[in-house]
């Protein structure tokens, strides 16, 4: 999709969405990113929509894309945005299987970052370069309805259950400490996303 849709957060949706995102976690021990994640949060908006609390800033959910086209060869899997306060977050699924964040290397008893985990994010530091190269641009206006906007970056990739206590610290780690030009970059399991939608859905509800 290359231009933002405006949307409406239903939150009854949001939970009949969540309890099937619930099944699919429970189902399938590995999850793909083309035949798993992105069919399933295009055809389930609503959950999809509360997936931008991760910016805290947005309130109204009110704009969102799946596999959005920024500018060049640059698009991102689901952006949700405030059309208000002009704050978005900008999402990357990856796959989820055993070596989806860590993999192992010979003579090493410490697992090293996985190129998959470095190539997801990597998109987000292209993005976030892209988005402060153009801003004030009229495509830029375009995009985003504002000369400039805020945001933070989401990277969602793996599963809790491939992680043991030492490599899930080093996740959080990641996710806590490392910013990008001062903007956050999350960085999470399909399992954190789904507690942490629940919980969202608790409060709102």
């Amino acid at each position: 999709m290359k231009t933002l849709e405006g949307f409406s957060l239903d939150l009854a949706r949001c939970k009949k969405e969540l309890a099937e995102f619930k099944k699919i976690l429970d189902g399938k021990a590995t999850l793909t990113e083309r035949d798993d994640i992105l069919p399933f949060f295009k055809s389930h908006k609503h959950l999809a929509a509360l997936v931008g609390s991760y910016n805290p800033k947005i309130n109204a959910f009110d704009r969102i894309a799946t596999e959005f086209s920024l500018f060049g060869d640059y698009s991102c899997d689901l952006v949700v945005g405030d059309s208000t306060s002009h704050n978005f977050c900008f999402v990357e699924f990856e796959d989820a299987s055993p070596k989806s964040i860590f993999t192992k290397k010979p003579g090493k008893s410490s697992p090293e970052w996985s190129a998959r985990f470095d190539h997801g994010f990597s998109q987000i530091l292209d993005w976030f370069k892209i988005l402060e190269d153009q801003k004030r641009t009229v495509q830029y206006k375009a995009k985003f309805d504002s000369d400039v906007i805020q945001y933070v970056g989401l990277l969602v990739i793996g599963r809790r259950h491939y992680l043991d206590d030492a490599q899930y610290e080093r996740l959080l780690w990641q996710s806590e400490q490392v910013q990008v030009g001062a903007r956050q970059v999350n960085c999470i399991t399909f399992d954190e996303l789904f507690q942490t939608l629940a919980l969202k859905i608790a409060i709102f509800g």
